[in-house]
């Protein structure tokens, strides 16, 4: 891990702010503006720690107020999380599961998102499922790497083995009623993480905070000019650039953000698969809702797995199921009967 370098320092916004502003320093003027503000940020700084690394196939940023850099704890952390969840490491607890190991104990870290997942799975309807880990393989998103001939035959296959009703959790042991189902957690996982560090700091003693793995985000307090934090939510571009779409200003609450227009599979013969299964037909389908970010007053683990969940329902769904629960906000990103594309802000 390294510290952010000094002369962003003072910055206290998600990494998209960065990349904008980095991208428009050719225009002198507004680079002095920018320097301005962040100069004038630095002389009200109170003493912000900022840690940058990698870390579950992605990259973090964790920002808090305190004396202490707790580069080892957060290292361990991270790979208990690991251990526990990612479908990436052949030995952790969810690989082993899911290589028909029924001697595995389950831990709390596992036992925590397993029940969160049963919660937000029933909730949602089905469209929050970790048990489409098969299709996710099958569609080349997983760890497995597959190349599957994928049509209605293939896929009405798989789905026998989809429906998170198919598994239970007793006593630290994973209950299957099919050998082969495949536990997916990485729409959640993240989200999850977040949460274990945002804890980790709270216990000691850390009430301002900003935790960011992979874009998923908890904060606590205020940042270093003591006002909320400024979070960026990205357009949805699919040429390769970031630039921002708008912002929100954040204080204990956590965010999550999903999307199907930059991760996606395009075939031999031109055909563009998204990442996003919809557990309802085993199929990845590209809906009109581009981008949902979900904030939430609880964990960020819930905030990830509905972000997960709205992208798979489309905007239509999604939207009846904020108006039900107030207690969720949301940005959606859509595109609209005209192909306009379209933001709106629900319970914001």
């Amino acid at each position: 891990m390294t510290k952010l370098k000094p002369d962003l320092k003072c910055f206290d916004s998600y990494s998209p702010v960065f990349l904008q502003i980095e991208k428009m320093k050719s225009k002198k003027i507004f680079v002095f503006f920018i320097v301005l503000v962040v100069l004038l940020s630095c002389n009200n700084r109170k003493d912000y720690i900022n840690l940058k690394g990698n870390a579950l196939g992605t990259s973090f940023n964790i920002k808090y107020k305190g004396n202490k850099t707790y580069t080892k704890e957060i290292d361990s952390l991270f790979q208990v999380v690991n251990t526990a969840l990612s479908t990436y490491h052949s030995n952790s607890i969810i690989s082993r599961i899911n290589k028909g190991d029924t001697a595995v104990l389950t831990n709390n870290h596992f036992n925590t998102v397993f029940n969160k997942a049963k919660i937000i799975h029933k909730q949602t309807n089905g469209f929050f499922d970790p048990t489409v880990g098969n299709l996710v393989n099958a569609w080349g998103f997983g760890p497995k790497h597959l190349k599957i001939e994928m049509d209605s035959s293939t896929v009405n296959t798989m789905m026998a083995l989809v429906g998170f009703e198919k598994l239970s959790l007793i006593n630290n042991h994973v209950y299957k009623t099919h050998p082969d189902i495949f536990i997916d957690f990485n729409a959640i996982a993240k989200g999850y993480a977040v949460d274990v560090m945002g804890r980790f700091l709270e216990s000691k003693g850390v009430s301002d905070y900003m935790v960011e793995i992979g874009g998923e985000l908890r904060v606590r307090g205020s940042n270093s000019r003591e006002a909320p934090w400024l979070i960026a939510i990205e357009k949805p571009l699919t040429d390769g650039t970031r630039a921002i779409e708008t912002t929100v200003e954040l204080s204990d609450k956590s965010m999550a953000t999903s999307g199907n227009y930059r991760k996606f599979k395009i075939d031999e013969n031109g055909r563009k698969f998204v990442h996003t299964i919809n557990p309802k037909t085993g199929f990845t389908e590209q809906n009109d809702l581009l981008s949902v970010s979900v904030i939430t007053e609880s964990d960020c683990a819930d905030a990830d797995a509905y972000a997960t969940a709205f992208m798979a329902m489309g905007y239509n769904k999604a939207k009846v199921f904020l108006e039900k629960h107030s207690e969720i906000k949301a940005v959606l990103i859509y595109i609209d009967k005209n192909g306009e594309i379209r933001l709106e802000k629900q319970q914001i």
